[in-house]
């Protein structure tokens, strides 16, 4: 695999953990125990028993605790210490040759946990000012949908991910915008005689 490629895939496996951090931790280490996926070197940490399992026990529980309105949003906050590393991790182990992970991929790979994670905590704090419940669970399950679908893509076709990752976030990001000047913009101020203040 080219260089291009890792790149590729270390971009979309940082903006995955940005959503589903365990989830994306637990997929990659399960296709390298399996044999589904040669893993470079500084990411076989991720095939160990242990990290498999205690990954697979968490994803379990965000999938439960990311339903929750209110609980969802807490536990994004708590995560953003752990999300943000791990995208790092993950990104600067795909694109290490000899197992050291060099500081530009850390720092390419950390600033991209950061925004997929910044515009999930972001639309999943707005969804929370509704009262019904509905809206919530649809996003929560088209994440944890968007980030298996992403692992498997993202193996097999590294530039196509890469592709959907980047339309993704520049809609999200531009509906927030549009979402949050729509419920937070400026109203005209009244005055005692009912009329807008000059």
């Amino acid at each position: 695999m080219s260089d291009a490629h890792l790149f590729a895939i270390g971009v979309v496996l940082a903006w995955l953990a940005g959503i589903r951090v365990y989830l994306t931790v637990f997929g990659v280490g399960l296709a390298g125990a399996l044999g589904w996926l040669e893993l470079p070197a500084a990411l076989q940490v991720t095939q160990s028993p242990w990290v498999i399992g205690v990954s697979g026990a968490l994803a379990a529980a965000e999938f439960f605790a990311d339903k929750i309105p209110g609980v969802d949003s807490g536990w994004d906050l708590l995560h953003t210490l752990l999300r943000v590393p791990a995208g790092a991790f993950l990104a600067a182990a795909t694109l290490s040759p000899d197992g050291h992970l060099g500081a530009g991929a850390l720092a390419t790979g950390a600033g991209v946990a950061l925004t997929s994670h910044a515009l999930k905590a972001g639309s999943r704090a707005l969804l929370n000012t509704s009262p019904e419940p509905v809206s919530n669970w649809t996003a929560s399950v088209t994440e944890d949908v968007a980030t298996i679908g992403g692992l498997a893509l993202v193996f097999a076709h590294p530039w196509l991910a890469l592709s959907i990752v980047v339309f993704i976030t520049a809609a999200f990001a531009l509906l927030l915008w549009w979402v949050w000047r729509k419920l937070f913009r400026r109203r005209p101020r009244i005055d005692g005689s009912g009329l807008g203040a000059a």
